[in-house]
């Protein structure tokens, strides 16, 4: 049932958030990472929260993810945040209070909600 619905999401969801995050404006950023099997460069819709020397990220739908994997493998990706890239090099898992925190007031409140806990931080570098 979960690949399913991530399939889903990547199919139907990905390329209308994609479109938004290629603005100026909106919640979304991209991750583009490289894929560990195919070489092919991805790009991943996501929602980060910029902090000193980088991004925090809810990974929703925990770390095992393609996207997350694709990152891990390569030690590192580009993150596309209102048109600047920003390449990481470093990952840190954090815990649920610190990745929490890293966000404004009204998405840590949905976060909350959701009772998300998987959170990373992206060093940029």
């Amino acid at each position: 049932m979960q690949r399913a619905w991530l399939r889903f999401i990547q199919r139907a969801l990905n390329p209308l958030t994609l479109r938004s995050a290629r603005g100026r404006r909106g919640p979304f950023s991209i991750v583009r990472h490289v894929g560990r099997r195919s070489g092919i460069v991805r790009e991943t819709p996501i929602i980060v929260a910029p902090i000193d020397g980088g991004f925090m990220v809810e990974l929703t739908y925990g770390p095992e993810v393609q996207w997350y994997q694709n990152v891990l493998a390569a030690g590192g990706c580009t993150i596309v945040r209102r048109q600047a890239e920003h390449r990481i090099v470093r990952i840190e898992p954090v815990d649920a209070a610190t990745g929490l925190a890293a966000f404004p007031a009204s998405q840590r409140g949905v976060l909350r909600l959701l009772r998300r806990r998987h959170f990373v931080r992206f060093v940029a570098g």
